[in-house]
C-alpha cells in the first residue's frame, strides 16, 4: 500500500481549513465528520434578509463543484466560512453557494473558471471555500462575488467585503451590512460571513 506524505505546507493548509469551521461560534467541527447540529448564531427571532448587489460584469454561469480554489493561482490563502439560514435563524441544507473573484493581480478569468466554484451547503446549512485573497480591480475596493439559492427559491446576488481596506470608503457599491470577519491564521486568513436570505 502506498503511503501518503504530507509536507509542512500541506499541514498548514489542513489545518487552517479545519480552523475555518473552528472559527464559526460555537465551534463547529470540519466537514464529512458527522458532527451533531450546532448552535447557529443568536438571533432573536427575525434576522436581516442579505442585502443583493449587483454581480457585476464578470460572472460565468455553470462553474463547477469547487469549494477548494486555491490551486488557481497565488496569493495568500483565506478560509471563507459561515451559514445560509433563514430570517428565523434555521440552518438552509443543500443551499447552493456560488463564489467568484478576482486573482491576485485582479484580473477575473473569463474563459475559463479559475477562482470560480460553486457548493452545497451541509446538513447544518455550513459552507466553506479554501481561496486566496483577491487583488484589486480597478475602481473597486478588495471584495468577493457571491450568489446563493436554496432549491427553486430566489437567487441571492451580492458582494462581500473585507474589513480596513483603504477603498472601502471610495468604492461606491461599498456596503457595510456585507463586511466579513476577518482574523488571522497561521498561513492566511479566516473570514466569517452568515447568509440570510428568503423563503
Amino acid at each position: 500500500m502506498q503511503q501518503t506524505k504530507f509536507n509542512r505546507r500541506d499541514l498548514v493548509a489542513a489545518g487552517l481549513a479545519a480552523a475555518g469551521f473552528a472559527a464559526l461560534s460555537p465551534p463547529v467541527p470540519a466537514l464529512g465528520q458527522g458532527a451533531a447540529l450546532p448552535l447557529t448564531p443568536s438571533c432573536d427571532g427575525k434576522a436581516a434578509v442579505t442585502r443583493r448587489q449587483t454581480e457585476g460584469p464578470y460572472f460565468t454561469p455553470s462553474s463547477p463543484l469547487k469549494p477548494d480554489l486555491r490551486g488557481d493561482g497565488a496569493g495568500e490563502m483565506l478560509a471563507l466560512s459561515g451559514f445560509v439560514l433563514t430570517p428565523q435563524c434555521r440552518p438552509v441544507a443543500g443551499a447552493l453557494v456560488d463564489l467568484w473573484h478576482a486573482n491576485v493581480g485582479g484580473d477575473y478569468d473569463n474563459s475559463g473558471f479559475r477562482f470560480r466554484g460553486h457548493q452545497f451547503t451541509d446538513a447544518q446549512g455550513r459552507y466553506q471555500f479554501l481561496t486566496r485573497v483577491p487583488g484589486l480591480y480597478p475602481g473597486r475596493t478588495r471584495h468577493f462575488h457571491v450568489k446563493v439559492r436554496a432549491g427553486r427559491g430566489p437567487v441571492l446576488t451580492t458582494q462581500l467585503y473585507f474589513p480596513d481596506e483603504p477603498g472601502n470608503t471610495r468604492d461606491g457599491i461599498f456596503d457595510r451590512a456585507l463586511l466579513m470577519a476577518i482574523s488571522a491564521a497561521e498561513g492566511g486568513r479566516l473570514g466569517r460571513f452568515d447568509f440570510v436570505i428568503a423563503g
